[in-house]
């Protein structure tokens, strides 16, 4: 283990401390009196309210208390905690006053790869999440006007680059090491909200193929699915780069919205001198701002049923929704005359063919609410896509979880939850394999699916403190891809990952 990695470990392990500490002092403080009862019916009304994720009506009963996801609607803050010495001077509720609101994010990670994968050890990550919000109606008196600003700094390794070597990446804060800009957008609300119109440097991953179920969990494909991270040119305007777009939400009505967007193809910027594939790179502090590349364009459809009070039937929302890439892209199996890229007179580059496209579904349903407390109870989510074989490397991708609320007693905030997901690589990616393992007259592994299985436990120790152990079953990392490290390449061997999460808000 590096120095580094070491100072990282240390790093994570007091984090938690402090959030075991801080739990223990409110544990001990005085509840005041109140039963159960009586916190109950304080609670205000989750399902229909506006803190859905995605910006949508809450209609999964399960949705966690904290996500990593930039989708999440997190309101918890330590500053609960801490009393007076939470706004010291009262400079935060000054801002506030004023339209300014500001929100600061730890995560703190340590993963384990137990055993197989590339190899074992412990990948330790962190990420300090600074979001900054204007309303410019309170501030300069701009009815329906706003301002949006996110900040990030990345530190430490993630596992699926260094040990796993897998497609749906074991975090969903895996990123290079950088202090970055994200999203620096203005929008303006219109007919008393039901228009709003957004421009700037955007993130499709917060609005877009979002399951509020689904947020809970670690794994980065149960938020943006290993599909578009993986067929997208640089993985589409998502953590941790944005892209300059423009987005258009439409809301007839209080169940339906229609969203569309429009955003530069690539967000990392072109790679003029093809030396620098990773888009991470070549755009490290998020502030290139591409505008030249072709458009990536998606939108989708989500209707919000039973969210109405005393409705007969469970909550849920059913998205629909596509995406269109205008740019050019390379077959995967044959080249310009038709050859296979295997074929010693190939020059080994796909044929070109004009732009990429793909579809994708989503339902999230509540199945269960608790007769005595209806904040709490189990949802569950499905998520599927599809694209085009012959130019991406995952053609058809599944994803479905169930979580719980609230299932142990006196734990209301805490949630649990096991989650699946499939990703199919392209029958063009599977004839390659083979035409190059039958011309080399070789046995070779032959790339097919990658699944990962997840449980996680998600404990909310007070105000903006949470603790989330999980463990990650990985099949056929990289679709079943050789071992660069095995002398005999043998095929990367199914991965058992634990990890465990602290988060502090502020």
């Amino acid at each position: 283990m590096t120095r580094r990695t070491r100072g990282s470990s240390r790093c994570l392990i007091l984090t938690a401390a402090l959030l075991l500490h801080g739990a223990a002092a409110l544990a001990q403080q005085p509840v005041q009196g109140r039963s159960e009862a009586e916190r109950i019916a304080a609670e205000a009304p989750a399902i229909g309210s506006e803190a859905g994720a995605g910006d949508d009506p809450q209609t999964s009963v399960a949705q966690p208390v904290f996500s990593a996801r930039r989708s999440a609607e997190v309101t918890t803050s330590i500053q609960d905690l801490l009393g007076p010495a939470g706004d010291p001077g009262g400079f935060r509720a000054f801002l506030r006053r004023r339209g300014i609101t500001f929100g600061l994010i730890y995560f703190a990670e340590a993963l384990h790869t137990a055993r197989g994968g590339l190899r074992r050890g412990t990948a330790t990550l962190g990420l300090v999440d600074l979001d900054i919000d204007v309303d410019l109606g309170r501030l300069a008196g701009w009815t329906g006007a706003s301002l949006h600003t996110t900040l990030y700094q990345i530190h430490g390794r993630g596992a699926s680059r260094s040990y796993v070597g897998n497609l749906l990446t074991v975090s969903d804060i895996e990123a290079l090491s950088a202090s970055r800009l994200n999203e620096i957008w203005f929008e303006q609300s219109l007919f008393d909200g039901r228009l709003a119109v957004r421009i700037g440097q955007l993130a499709t991953d917060t609005e877009y193929m979002v399951s509020q179920t689904g947020i809970l969990f670690a794994n980065g494909t149960f938020g943006w699915p290993a599909i578009l991270a993986t067929d997208v040119t640089g993985g589409g305007p998502v953590y941790p780069l944005a892209a300059p777009g423009v987005r258009v939400k439409v809301e007839p009505n209080a169940n339906l919205s229609l969203q569309a967007g429009v955003y530069d193809g690539d967000p990392g910027g072109p790679d003029r001198f093809g030396r620098e594939p990773d888009p991470q790179r070549r755009n490290r502090t998020g502030t290139r701002f591409p505008l030249s590349d072709p458009a990536f364009v998606i939108a989708e459809a989500s209707y919000a049923y039973n969210i109405e009070p005393g409705a007969r039937g469970q909550p849920g929302t059913v998205t629909l929704g596509g995406w269109y890439h205008f740019g050019r892209f390379n077959a995967l199996a044959v080249d310009a005359q038709g050859r296979s890229l295997a074929e010693p007179a190939s020059p080994g580059i796909g044929r070109r063919l004009r732009g990429d496209s793909g579809v994708y579904g989503l339902i999230d349903q509540t199945i269960y609410r608790e007769p005595d407390d209806p904040n709490d109870g189990a949802s569950v989510f499905l998520r599927a896509s599809g694209s085009p074989g012959d130019r991406n490397l995952i053609d058809l991708y599944v994803d479905g979880g169930i979580a719980y609320r609230g299932l142990l007693p006196g734990r209301s905030d805490d949630t649990v939850g096991l989650a699946v997901g499939v990703a199919r690589l392209s029958p063009a990616a599977r004839r390659l394999d083979a035409a190059v393992a039958a011309l080399a007259g070789l046995p070779r592994p032959r790339r097919s699916v990658e699944a990962v299985i997840e449980a996680t436990y998600q404990v909310v120790l007070g105000p903006g403190l949470a603790l989330q152990p999980t463990i990650q079953y990985v099949v056929k990392p990289g679709g079943g891809i050789a071992n660069p490290r095995d002398p005999d390449g043998v095929r990367v061997r199914n991965a058992t990952v634990f990890g465990l999460r602290a988060t502090i808000r502020y």
